[in-house]
């Protein structure tokens, strides 16, 4: 059954302690540069990037299980009291160019610790040091490994920004070839189109602090490499409707100061189109995975909608 309204604002004001982190980002280094030109310098010979380290405490806090599929480090986190009901596959953002961030391990933990669930985290190869197919191909490597020992109706994909884009193509890709597809499929920000081609996002950029769209769509043209970035094989935004019905029930959440909003409420509008169980989370100027700022009333509120979210 579809959910009775396709978004919803779950916060109308930015928390006191949002406001805070948001000065403190102003005043940082951006994680990407403010545009096209400072990108390509970034990343021209740049040191081969390397993921943050899993925090030495998640040994005493969680079952840890590593291991190497396709020569690339794979972690799966458990509640201490061993294997959940519900098992996350889980990518991280950074534009698939960046690797895993030290902030992207809290927020995996909120969600194991707040939604009782068990978390597999692939550490995959970067682009452009690593081709993006390769990410494809260690996504679709683990989750027939986790479709073999665990039942497909209790995997939920998740991932965050270029992470959520790599959930939703890893679903898009079960549903073509015609096996198991994830019982759930949850999003926080969504890049879902590498070309940003919707003009209403240029009145959502100036207050964003993270992204910009000369920026992304250098971005997304290296990551597309020979394919046609605005072509729904790199673009889930453009997946034809007869692939869009078959996705399992979505959730997606996304901040208003975030520019990937506008491509997220057209997408959800062409989920429901579909016959999707799909609904929107929106949250009044929160920037860019602001879930990541575990601490926050809205981070915590986006923990307690997923956890109801996997009891439904």
């Amino acid at each position: 059954m579809l959910t009775d309204n396709p978004a919803e604002l779950r916060s109308p004001a930015p928390s006191l302690l949002l406001r805070g982190v948001k000065w403190l980002m102003a005043k940082r280094t951006p994680v990407f540069p403010h545009d096209e030109a400072g990108f390509h310098a970034r990343m021209t010979g740049r040191p081969l990037p390397e993921d943050a380290p899993m925090p030495g405490g998640f040994r005493k806090r969680f079952m840890v299980e590593e291991r190497v599929v396709q020569g690339q480090n794979v972690v799966t986190l458990h509640p201490k009291a061993g294997p959940a009901p519900w098992h996350m596959l889980y990518f991280h953002g950074g534009g698939f160019v960046q690797p895993m961030f030290t902030v992207h391990w809290p927020l995996v933990a909120s969600m194991i610790e707040a939604c009782g669930i068990s978390v597999t985290v692939p550490l995959y190869d970067v682009v452009p040091e690593a081709p993006h197919a390769k990410q494809d191909a260690l996504a679709d490597a683990v989750f027939a490994e986790l479709a073999a020992s665990h039942d497909p109706a209790r995997i939920i994909l998740n991932g965050d920004s270029a992470g959520a884009h790599m959930a939703l193509a890893l679903a898009l890709r079960l549903v073509r070839s015609g096996g198991p597809v994830p019982g759930k499929l949850a999003l926080f920000a969504p890049w879902l189109d590498l070309t940003l081609a919707d003009p209403a996002i240029a009145a959502v950029e100036p207050h964003d602090l993270m992204l910009k769209i000369g920026t992304l769509r250098a971005c997304g043209a290296m990551v597309a490499g020979s394919r046609d970035p605005g072509s729904a094989e790199v673009s889930p935004l453009y997946t034809p409707t007869e692939e869009l019905a078959q996705l399992p029930p979505t959730r997606i959440w996304t901040g208003r100061h975030d520019i990937f909003i506008v491509d997220s409420r057209t997408f959800v509008g062409r989920l429901r189109a579909a016959g999707v169980d799909a609904k929107l989370y929106e949250y009044e100027a929160a920037p860019h995975v602001f879930m990541a700022i575990t601490p926050t009333r809205e981070a915590k509120d986006v923990f307690a909608l997923l956890r109801e979210f996997l009891a439904a």
